[in-house]
């Protein structure tokens, strides 16, 4: 192994390994999304570099912060979710597994640039549905079901709004910007070819949007979701509900949790990411 790159990777794990020590904390992650957190991480900074490491960063420090934001106000919505604030090893890898995968992908094959856009595309769809759930929430105006357009409570999965579209494309304007900002090495002559800053922007952006309404229509669709028979509520969570109470599956794949469909969306937003450049430099 090459000692430069030894170092590198070493540098990122230690880099990596801070970072999921202070989240955890801060109280932003479990014990074992700590963990979790300075794999991928270290293997994101380390094989990545820089410019991949502002994007998870971005993500990381503005999804947290929205999460702790308001707390008191979205404190009644918690039982809808099937996690809390913390986010554990099985929420890290749905948000941050793909950006490590591509992050090996680019140290393979260093020359290829399309790991870098499906990374942005893929951190810009995390942080778009992270905002959209965080701030959407909030709206004043119930949401509704992306399906059929009928009103449901605010929580509920599949349920879009005004507010939370508009918060699901300025989290992913913040990653597309930086992304714009601070290309990779490898993406310049790609750049050169007809995307351009503002290529890199809209790819990013939208891929991040597509990736949050995927996130939506599931929720809607084929996301497993329970009720509680005591509270007569629809949530997530399984095998019991924040009352205590076991919950009784209602619809969807029994398997298809709220983390699995995480991961869906930071690969739709990855995939959406590489096809809107292609379209915008052919």
């Amino acid at each position: 192994m090459d000692q430069v790159f030894f170092n590198q990777l070493l540098g990122g794990l230690l880099l990596g390994g801070v970072i999921g020590l202070a989240a955890w904390r801060a109280g932003a992650l479990s014990g074992s999304g700590g963990w979790a957190a300075a794999g991928c991480g270290g293997l994101i900074f380390g094989l990545g570099g820089w410019e991949w490491a502002v994007l998870l960063l971005a993500f990381f420090i503005s999804s947290s912060g929205l999460s702790r934001a308001f707390s008191q106000r979205k404190a009644a919505l918690n039982e809808k979710f099937s996690k809390g604030s913390r986010r554990d090893w099985a929420q890290v890898l749905a948000n941050g597994g793909l950006g490590a995968l591509l992050a090996l992908i680019h140290a393979w094959r260093p020359e290829w640039y399309w790991p870098w856009l499906a990374f942005g595309g893929a951190m810009a769809a995390v942080n778009a549905d992270t905002w959209a759930t965080e701030l959407g929430v909030l709206s004043r105006v119930a949401p509704w079901k992306i399906k059929n357009r009928r009103t449901v409570e605010r929580g509920t999965s599949g349920g879009v709004s005004l507010a939370g579209s508009l918060a699901a494309l300025s989290g992913g304007l913040l990653i597309g910007g930086l992304m714009a900002i601070f290309p990779a090495d490898g993406l310049e002559a790609a750049r050169q070819a007809g995307g351009g800053a503002l290529g890199l922007l809209a790819a990013a952006s939208l891929g991040g949007l597509a990736g949050s309404f995927f996130d939506s229509l599931l929720g809607a669709t084929l996301q497993a979701i329970y009720t509680c028979p005591v509270c007569q509520k629809e949530t997530e969570k399984h095998p019991r509900h924040s009352c205590g109470s076991v919950t009784v599956w209602r619809r969807g794949w029994r398997w298809l949790n709220n983390d699995w469909v995480n991961f869906a969306c930071s690969a739709v937003g990855a995939l959406a990411a590489v096809l809107i450049w292609i379209a915008l430099v052919a």
